[in-house]
């Protein structure tokens, strides 16, 4: 079966390695996943394992990223917006336009899906934007510019 997108291993691998050298230095995003992520190798190897599976179609993850993020208790859906900019930052950078476009838009979708079933902060409502038109310039949210 072909892939989805065509990218390699190699490239799956630098694009989860940049995003989350990017997520620990972020002042919104570090905190959240430093309660939760101890062994970074681990952790990075593990979302590697499902970019093989939603991209190549390798069939290699068997975990479910919507339990695990609900179970967490502080990953609220505002922090997808955030995690996208900054996901599609890593992919303009190391990708060739194409591949960065398509796996963005699969990101895009994956997060509106994950986002759908958080709560929103404050008990606000929430109406996010995880749109799939690609832009080169990203718009980062006021509050995660920081």
């Amino acid at each position: 079966m072909p892939p989805r997108i065509p990218v390699t291993e190699a490239q799956i691998d630098r694009v989860v390695s940049q995003f989350y050298a990017r997520v620990r230095e972020h002042p919104a995003l570090g905190p959240v996943f430093a309660t939760h992520v101890a062994d970074w190798p681990r952790h990075e190897e593990k979302i590697g394992l499902f970019w093989r599976n939603a991209l190549l179609l390798q069939r290699c993850y068997d975990g479910n990223p919507m339990q695990v993020h609900m179970a967490a208790g502080n990953v609220k859906a505002q922090h997808f917006p955030v995690w996208l900019s900054l996901f599609d930052a890593v992919l303009e950078n190391e990708l060739p336009q194409p591949l960065a476009q398509a796996w963005s838009a699969l990101a895009h979708r994956i997060g509106r899906g994950l986002s759908y079933g958080l709560p929103p902060q404050s008990g606000e409502a929430c109406t996010l934007y995880l749109g799939e038109t690609w832009t080169n310039s990203i718009p980062v949210p006021e509050e995660a510019a920081g």
